[in-house]
């Protein structure tokens, strides 16, 4: 009887590989064989899900490699929690926006992503939690903005070493609506700045309508971004990445100088209370109706509307400052 390669190969002398290498044993409960072997002082044991010992040796090899060169995951019970304290640490270290995506995390993606493992998270996730935040009557762009800061946490996780999840997360992007095109003439914009009652409200809509500042540009300025002295207002991350600096206007300054007094270098400039300003779009809705705009009312604040270009020519411009024709909040 001619003995098949199965016999073959569990008679063969299984020769000890170097020490250091790992192993491949053959527990009495599995018909796989196994391999263990152990790196940066931790051990990796698993199934090689084969019952050929030469196979288990050559998929031993191949983790090792892998493992050396940071290319696979050491840990298959990472949460989503623990990514996304990654994307908080890196926005911290870089100077990013921390409290709104602090706020985008406790607010929206917790409560549905919080817990999870990593690895059970895909297109099917992200299918459900878009369907969920549609139901919540969701902006297509603030789902987007929501997913790609999951994306970044799972990015971050990727990049590590050793990796933390097996592949970067990927969504594809809702279709927006386009910005809304027109102009605010200067009785629009007198009309608006008398509902003003909040000093915050009215700091904004003056440097948005002067400048052309953005919502997300408005919402992390710093104190220390403010020069009294210099007349100056900075803007650390613009639309091209580049820092600049901004000549203000009389009312700039005087309503800026009153929403920084008494506050630390780092606090926000535009605080409700205590508390940095966040989301307000109920305060715009009610300006711009009481204003009698409410043309207005509906726009991602201010949403992209444009002043005539002519106005304000007499306000001292920076050479780096976004010419004056857009009030994007």
């Amino acid at each position: 009887m001619v003995p098949n390669e199965a016999d073959m190969e569990s008679t063969d002398k299984k020769p000890r590989g170097k020490r250091g290498q790992g192993c491949v044993y053959h527990p009495g409960n599995s018909r796989n064989w196994w391999y263990k072997f152990s790196i940066n002082g931790e051990v990796v044991q698993r199934s090689a899900d084969t019952e050929s010992r030469r196979e288990a040796l050559d998929t031993l090899k191949k983790e090792i490699l892998k493992h050396a060169s940071g290319e696979t995951v050491t840990d298959d019970e990472v949460t989503v929690d623990q990514l996304y304290d990654m994307l908080l640490s890196d926005y911290k270290i870089n100077g990013k926006c921390l409290w709104w995506a602090q706020q985008n995390w406790d607010k929206h993606l917790k409560p549905f992503f919080g817990g999870k493992r990593a690895k059970h998270v895909g297109t099917d996730a992200l299918a459900r939690y878009i369907e969920l935040r549609r139901g919540e009557k969701a902006a297509n762009g603030s789902i987007n903005r929501e997913l790609s800061l999951l994306q970044r946490a799972f990015m971050l996780g990727y990049e590590s070493q050793p990796r933390k999840v097996v592949r970067p997360l990927r969504f594809h992007r809702l279709t927006e609506s386009k910005p809304r095109q027109g102009f605010i003439e200067q009785k629009q914009y007198d009309a608006l700045a008398a509902n003003c009652s909040d000093l915050y409200m009215r700091a904004m809509l003056c440097l948005g309508y002067s400048f052309g500042f953005r919502k997300s540009e408005l919402l992390t300025l710093k104190v220390s971004d403010v020069d009294l002295m210099a007349d100056t207002i900075r803007l650390r991350d613009s639309k091209n990445g580049e820092p600049r600096k901004v000549a203000l206007t009389r009312d700039a300054r005087m309503l800026l100088a009153a929403c920084v007094v008494g506050k630390g270098s780092e606090d926000a400039v535009f605080t409700r209370g205590a508390k940095p300003v966040a989301d307000f779009r109920g305060t715009w809705d009610k300006i711009t109706l009481a204003a009698d705009c409410p043309a207005l009312s509906r726009s991602a604040p201010f949403g992209g509307a444009e002043h005539d270009k002519g106005r304000h020519t007499g306000s001292r411009v920076h050479e780096n400052q976004r010419p004056q024709n857009s009030v994007r909040l």
